[in-house]
């Protein structure tokens, strides 16, 4: 692979991983690195970031990209397998529990010490000399981190590292979380260390594919971890912003009001009678109301969460927003958003004690939906856009279609965002295509195509 190959299959995997690198900034980083050369391999990888990274969350994909296709190491990575191991027969012996005490010794003290450059160099000779899978079956990687690491025991490397931090001052607290840090920092580059090594084998383009994460924006709502969800929050508010100042400047300047004939009349008189210039009254500013029903049981309780939050937080841009919660019974929550209040810990209450919307504890969308033109149905009007949050699961129970197109002809508009992926609709319980035949159905699985749609909403 040549250098422009590289830096081409770089680009693509950084724009499939969610990061928006235009051509511009492609020209603008072989440009740039052109200036200052290809000599150091931290300043190409500061000179990438400076060109292609707009936001600080997009930072760990980057890196983790960077680091495959521009690996530090090639090969063992180490120089030599160093290690003061006993010898056997007169060579130097790279396993055994001599060998691995060793090592185990040597990791430790470079924990303690706080060493990255060490660290990082220890974590390629663990790969090398632990990680190592050889003759496995056709397709599958010769390397393991996982191996590696339970070789290593990290819990009694963790341990350890707490006992010598104890030793030099730190309180109990202190040095668990310190120890915690550390130990997880050097699993990190020991998995790093074999994901290079199994690109060197398949090449970076699969293993980008198969383990680096997508940037958060493009990560599923589905399949988030606990610190995914943290970083999520962090950026709702922000982009809550921003799609209220986008969304009033483009409804602001959308379309033209009605003729004003009267002033195009006048306006005519200066050019002979021909209406070269045609003015328009202003327009009156239409802002719709929002009613939504949002699933918020175990299976997209992710979803829910954020899609409510980001409605809400986006109050101002419609007249009205009635927000409604169901498993299987109906139970109207918008009280529970009072100016002030604070949206996560609302919707966190409310995911948490769903059983406010359950009564057998099984999501019933027919139930639900029946319940809601019994109880609420005066909520939609002509004025409403109706929209409908959740999978489309219903435990294989009736879907009530009547009530749902009676809630379709109450209102104005009508959308159903579904957070599983196109190609999983209409498979077990789900009646994707039956209630999409009712309510336009799409496909939301991430915070891209959340903001996307709800700029399409307002």
């Amino acid at each position: 692979m040549t250098l422009l190959d590289r830096h081409i299959a770089f680009l693509e995997a950084l724009r499939a991983a969610g990061l928006p690198v235009s051509l511009s900034e492609d020209l603008d980083a072989v440009t740039a690195l052109g200036a200052v050369g290809w000599s150091s391999r931290t300043t190409v990888r500061d000179v990438y970031a400076a060109t292609v990274v707009k936001r600080q969350g997009q930072r760990p994909t980057f890196d983790a990209l960077f680091e495959l296709y521009f690996p530090r190491l090639v090969g063992d990575g180490a120089p030599e397998l160093t290690t003061e191991a006993a010898e056997s027969d007169g060579s130097t012996v790279v396993d055994g529990p001599a060998a691995l005490a060793t090592l185990q010794e040597q990791i430790l003290e470079a924990l303690e010490a706080d060493d990255t450059d060490r660290l990082r160099e220890l974590a390629a000779e663990a790969v090398g000399r632990l990680g190592s899978m050889p003759g496995r079956g056709p397709g599958l990687s010769s390397w393991s981190s996982y191996t590696a690491l339970r070789r290593l025991s990290v819990d009694e490397l963790t341990s350890r590292l707490i006992d010598a931090l104890r030793t030099h001052g730190w309180t109990d607290e202190e040095a668990e979380r310190v120890a915690g840090r550390r130990t997880g920092s050097y699993v990190a580059m020991v998995e790093a260390d074999a994901r290079r090594r199994i690109a060197e084998e398949k090449g970076p383009d699969h293993i980008a594919q198969v383990t680096v994460r997508p940037t958060i924006d493009r990560l599923d709502f589905l399949h988030m971890r606990r610190a995914d969800l943290d970083e999520l929050r962090r950026e709702l508010y922000p982009l809550a912003r921003r799609l209220a100042t986008r969304l009033a400047r483009e409804q602001r300047s959308r379309h033209r009001g009605p003729l004003d004939f009267r002033r195009t009349v006048r306006a005519s008189m200066a050019s002979g009678g021909v209406p070269i210039t045609t003015h328009h009254k202003p327009k009156r500013p239409h802002r719709s109301e929002l009613v939504v029903l949002c699933d918020v049981s175990g299976s997209v309780a992710n979803f829910a969460t954020f899609t409510l939050m980001l409605v809400f937080a986006l109050r101002e841009v419609f007249t009205k927003v009635r927000a409604f919660t169901f498993v299987d019974d109906i139970t109207e929550v918008t009280d529970q958003f009072r100016p002030g209040a604070d949206l996560v810990d609302v919707m966190t209450g409310l995911v948490e004690s769903s059983a406010h919307a359950a009564r057998m504890g099984r999501t019933n969308y027919g139930r639900a939906f029946s319940r809601f033109v019994e109880l609420h149905g005066d909520a939609l009007t002509p004025k409403s856009s109706l929209l409908i949050l959740g999978d489309a699961r219903s435990n294989y129970a009736d879907l009530s279609l009547p009530a749902l197109r009676e809630m379709v002809e109450r209102s104005r508009h009508q959308w159903w965002l579904n957070p599983e992926a196109r190609r999983q609709w209409d498979t077990g319980d789900s009646a994707a295509s039956r209630y999409g035949e009712l309510v336009p159905m799409v496909e939301c699985r991430n915070l891209t195509q959340l903001q996307s749609f709800i700029k399409d909403l307002a």
